[in-house]
């Protein structure tokens, strides 16, 4: 049976400073963890910092980067691709997050971009599907999730 994940988003928050004690109290509170995966994904700033407070339990808690750019490289201001993050010791990458696509316009076609570089630079994405309240009071999530999933 697979390993179940739980991914925890820590969006626009957090400092460097406030990532590595978050993890260091959420070290001694968590213990060893056997049934599920646990996921972190600070914002990119804090990433190297939380590599480094994790230490050792890096192997049991993995790290996560909340979006990257399907390029690999080149002149893509603000972006980040998947070999930086790599490069980082990246095990996850969150795609196709609703404000990701309501706020930055990404639609499927951009997520599966990202889903393919993801996967081609050995990232676990994290693809994410929802249907906005309108869809929903319309009876459309079925249609909308299987869209999604297709797509991405």
């Amino acid at each position: 049976m697979r390993k179940k994940i739980v991914a925890a988003n820590w969006k626009m928050n957090m400092t460097q400073a406030e990532s590595a004690r978050f993890v260091e109290s959420m070290l001694l509170d968590l213990g060893e963890i056997i049934d599920v995966e646990v996921v972190i994904v600070p914002p990119f700033t804090a990433i190297a910092k939380v590599m480094e407070a994790l230490g050792k339990a890096q192997n049991n808690i993995k790290v996560g980067a909340q979006n990257m750019y399907w390029e690999k490289s080149g002149a893509f201001t603000g972006e980040i691709s998947a070999a930086l993050l790599r490069d980082l010791f990246v095990h996850y990458v969150v795609l196709g997050h609703s404000e990701r696509r309501t706020l930055f316009g990404e639609n499927d076609e951009i997520v599966n971009r990202k889903v393919r570089a993801a996967l081609d630079a050995t990232l676990r994405p994290i693809v994410c599907i929802g249907e906005t309240l309108e869809q929903r009071d319309k009876g459309n999530v079925e249609k909308i999730l299987s869209i999604q999933l297709r797509g991405s």
